[in-house]
């Protein structure tokens, strides 16, 4: 995927042109100061499973919580 930067103001004043761009493929880098402060990525990007194990949910995720929790600091 190609890559360009583009200052927010020079951002702002062609925005359509950029998600043009970004639709047909290019990854924008927004930039303030020289300094990237953001990304525009087509939404289709996302693809299920890609960084599977990287977050995790504990078997007790759903359990009700303690009274304690609900009266502490009270």
């Amino acid at each position: 995927m190609q890559t360009e930067t583009v200052d927010v103001n020079d951002a702002q004043a062609h925005f359509k042109d950029l998600l043009r761009r970004v639709v047909g493929g290019v990854h924008v880098v927004l930039s303030e100061n020289e300094k990237p402060i953001a990304h525009l990525l087509p939404s289709g990007d996302r693809v299920a499973g890609l960084h599977s194990g990287a977050i995790w949910t504990s078997s007790d995720f759903d359990a009700p919580l303690p009274e304690e929790f609900w009266t502490e600091g009270r």
